[in-house]
């Protein structure tokens, strides 16, 4: 749980040390702005991602499951400027399966935590794995990080593309079929 009175003091500091006045009018609010909207950014800070998929169902059949441009935002733990993008997510189920819009909410919790974008990917496969116990994953995310665009490198237009594969699926030959089905 985010300690709001904590990030408005904090905010209240940034804008002294930045050289700014915080009690200047426009930014009298920028305290509370600040605090609901990382209250927002970090809701899935200290919560467990296996949660969202605790209610399963019996699988019916044993072929891939895919569902893609899942939209995220996320913040990066480097610079703590967004990195917006998509997931694409496609397991393959054993014995259970979930509900498909619980896929968007697996992605949202875990990109709400300061995150780098390797680990984001990861940590969605591994809780698909783990929490399913699926027979394969894979998950590919493509983003744009605010700290490439609007300082250092510059490069509005880069895009990151990231991948984790886990069981059947960390053989690139069985990995092929899911991934041409991501990219169409």
């Amino acid at each position: 749980m985010i300690d709001a009175e904590r990030v408005k003091k904090a905010v209240v500091e940034l804008i002294s040390a930045i050289g700014e006045d915080p009690t200047r009018s426009e930014l009298l609010a920028t305290p509370e702005k600040v605090a609901v909207a990382y209250g927002e950014f970090f809701k899935g800070v200290g919560v467990d991602e296996k949660e969202v998929l605790a209610e399963t169902f019996a699988a019916e059949h044993n072929e891939v499951v895919i569902l893609k441009d899942i939209d995220f935002v996320s913040m990066c733990e480097h610079h703590l400027l967004p990195f917006t993008g998509v997931a694409h997510v496609a397991y393959l189920p054993s014995d259970r399966v979930i509900g498909l819009g619980r896929l968007p909410k697996l992605v949202e919790l875990v990109a709400a935590r300061p995150q780098l974008q390797e680990n984001l990917t990861a940590q969605i496969a591994d809780a698909l794995e783990q929490g399913l116990g699926t027979k394969g994953v894979v998950v590919v995310i493509e983003a744009r990080h605010h700290c490439v665009i609007s300082r250092g490198a510059r490069q509005p237009e880069a895009n990151t593309i990231t991948m984790a594969a886990r069981g059947c699926y960390s053989e690139p030959a069985s990995r092929a079929e899911v991934m041409a089905l991501i990219s169409k």
